[in-house]
């Protein structure tokens, strides 16, 4: 059966938009699952026209994870692979790209041992921040791209076969991405500037905080000194304009870690290593999770948000318009790379340094100081809806409409 030639736009978007492109000679260091193989072929192809001097793939297999929580002894859940993190850190380091394709299936794990998973997930957390550090830091130019999985589209369809599954979630994954367009790189190019705009008028206000309220939510997350607001596509320090996320719909910038105050409920649910949480209800108080519940998957929250100090505070703040064609889809995509990008959300954990006034010449005690969080986990989840709104509060007090029921103002 022939490819569709959507999954070869849907390749070379992630090249040239989502990594921006490649340097000559620049290497490329892939992740997929083995079922994502057609895509990771096409993608391959384009880096190597785009001048790659070599890509390197690294696969996974849902079974093969599995089978370490059905066989494995239980000491094996305290080991990570820190060689391999180890062998990565040194390919970003030396300058290579970094691409992920994800379509995860979102219950993988939902049968299996919350402690063993929580102890799996600090393990590799702790092995891989030397990695996630270059990218956080926009060391070097990375995307992430979806692939439609068999799991994962039973999830979203689960009341299609399976091969209307499939294609019905792609359908979805190409109009979000913008590759079912005629010129999807000019369709990208007006949505960034799009973004770009939400980006200049925010940074122009330079909010003291951002106050959230609707059903179960009254939140006041207090913005980090000389934050920056990020959004779209963006320069790596090696000086490559990519879309770290395709796709993407989403402007954010860095809270303040000990600024936050008030009650959040999630307006959807979170797919976190193989595990859904429904209706998670957290209270903070001095920027930290004083308490938390969820009506599923409680224990993986509270394992998650245990993970270190950090894992309770706020690392990440976003807006998102509930207009976003993801959110107007009307599906939930149980999985962040999308359903982030549906809704104006938030980030347990790790901030981004990138989103400072000045990151290039912040030190790391600097970062902190300003009110930048650190912590192994970076885990989003969603606040926003159309009955959610958003004031920008001033440092003289005073209050501005942001988002008046999901809708910028």
């Amino acid at each position: 059966m022939p490819l569709d030639p959507r999954l070869d736009r849907l390749a070379e978007i992630a090249v040239h938009v989502g990594l921006g492109g490649l340097k000559p000679g620049q290497e490329l260091l892939m992740t997929a699952s083995v079922e994502a193989l057609p895509l990771v072929r096409r993608i391959t192809e384009h880096a190597y026209k785009a001048g790659a001097s070599l890509v390197t793939t690294l696969f996974s297999d849902d079974e093969c994870s599995l089978a370490r929580y059905r066989f494995a002894a239980d000491g094996s859940f305290d080991v990570a692979p820190g060689w391999m993190f180890e062998g990565m850190a040194a390919a970003f380091r030396g300058g290579a790209a970094r691409l992920a394709v994800v379509g995860d299936d979102p219950s993988l794990l939902a049968g299996q041992d919350a402690e063993k998973v929580a102890r799996a997930n600090r393990a590799r957390s702790q092995a891989y921040r030397p990695a996630l550090e270059l990218i956080t830091a926009s060391a070097i130019n990375w995307t992430l791209v979806p692939f439609a999985s068999a799991a994962w589209a039973r999830a979203v369809f689960p009341d299609a076969s399976p091969e209307q599954a499939v294609e019905q979630l792609w359908n979805a994954l190409y109009a979000s991405t913008r590759v079912d367009q005629a010129d999807p790189k000019a369709a990208w190019a007006a949505h960034n500037a799009a973004l770009m705009t939400r980006r200049r008028m925010l940074n122009e206000k330079r909010f003291r905080a951002l106050h959230f309220s609707g059903p179960g939510t009254d939140l006041t997350v207090g913005l980090a000194d000389n934050h920056a607001w990020m959004g779209g596509s963006s320069k790596a320090a090696n000086g490559i304009t990519g879309n770290p996320n395709i796709p993407t719909e989403e402007v954010f910038t860095t809270p303040h870690a000990g600024m936050t105050e008030g009650t959040v409920s999630a307006t959807k649910p979170l797919a976190h290593q193989g595990t859904l949480i429904r209706d998670i209800r957290v209270r903070f108080e001095g920027g930290r999770i004083v308490e938390a519940q969820a009506s599923a998957g409680d224990a993986v929250l509270q394992k998650m948000i245990s993970t270190d100090e950090g894992a309770r505070r706020l690392g990440e703040v976003a807006l998102v318009p509930h207009s976003s064609p993801i959110s107007q889809s009307g599906l939930l995509f149980f999985n962040t790379l999308f359903d982030e990008n549906a809704a104006s959300h938030i980030a347990l954990g790790q901030a981004y340094k990138k989103c400072f006034t000045d990151s290039e010449s912040m030190s790391d005690a600097e970062f902190a100081t300003r009110g930048g969080n650190s912590s192994l986990i970076h885990v989003d989840w969603m606040i926003g809806s159309a009955e959610v709104d958003v004031d920008g509060i001033r440092f003289d007090g005073g209050r501005e409409p942001v988002m008046r029921k999901g809708e910028w103002v």
